[in-house]
């Protein structure tokens, strides 16, 4: 029986892909290395720091910790810039449907993301009240694949694992789901992902009776 449903943020609530991609690639711009789309898509679900060292692969020198933490921070900034222009108008298709749905059930929803811009995020398309709890990248020590940011929204929630569903669209996020002993409907760039117990291209086409009966 499922008693709470835990929604990753970024492609699955509001899609700030974009705004990711242009960050990094101005950082890439601005130090001269090589950056395109097939690798930001190596960044799905990974922490800001693990995308750095991706797109550092393709760097022509070593940087120090120093030189890292600073590129991670103006990235960010970037990033953040942009997400100034988000709005409640900015919230995919489906969410507020299944969050009333899921709450008019008794259901527990919680975000469990890896971006520290969660609340950030969340605050700026109005749904920072609309979640029992948040678990972000600004309470974690391992992103995803690790099921680390999962198992605190659950434990925050205090509901068992098993009692938990997953919604994500990246592969990092479902196999994190899986590794936490949880249940999975993967949207999007996952939706084909073996690994998830429901697949569908968004959430429009997900009903509260479907989730609760995985």
């Amino acid at each position: 029986m499922i008693k709470a449903v835990i929604f990753d943020l970024d492609g699955v609530i509001v899609t700030t892909d974009e705004f990711h991609y242009q960050g990094w690639q101005k950082l890439a711009n601005e130090e001269g290395i090589f950056f395109n789309r097939t690798i930001n898509e190596r960044l799905r679900g990974v922490s800001r720091f693990e995308s750095l060292e991706i797109i550092l692969e393709k760097a022509t020198r070593t940087y120090s910790h120093e030189e890292k933490a600073e590129m991670a921070e103006r990235k960010n900034n970037y990033y953040r810039a942009l997400l100034h222009t988000l709005t409640p108008a900015d919230i995919l298709p489906g969410v507020l449907k299944l969050l009333t749905g899921l709450r008019n059930a008794g259901i527990k929803v919680a975000v469990g993301s890896s971006s520290r811009n969660t609340p950030f995020i969340l605050e700026k398309i109005g749904l920072s009240r609309s979640f029992d709890t948040v678990s972000d990248g600004n309470q974690i020590k391992k992103s995803k694949p690790d099921p680390e940011v999962f198992l605190l929204a659950a434990a925050k929630m205090q509901v068992p694992a098993d009692q938990c569903l997953v919604v994500e669209d990246a592969d990092a996020g479902v196999e994190a789901a899986n590794r936490a002993g949880m249940k999975c409907l993967a949207v999007g760039s996952a939706r084909s992902n073996p690994l998830a117990n429901m697949n569908a291209n968004s959430l429009n086409e997900v009903s509260v009776d479907q989730l609760l009966n995985l």
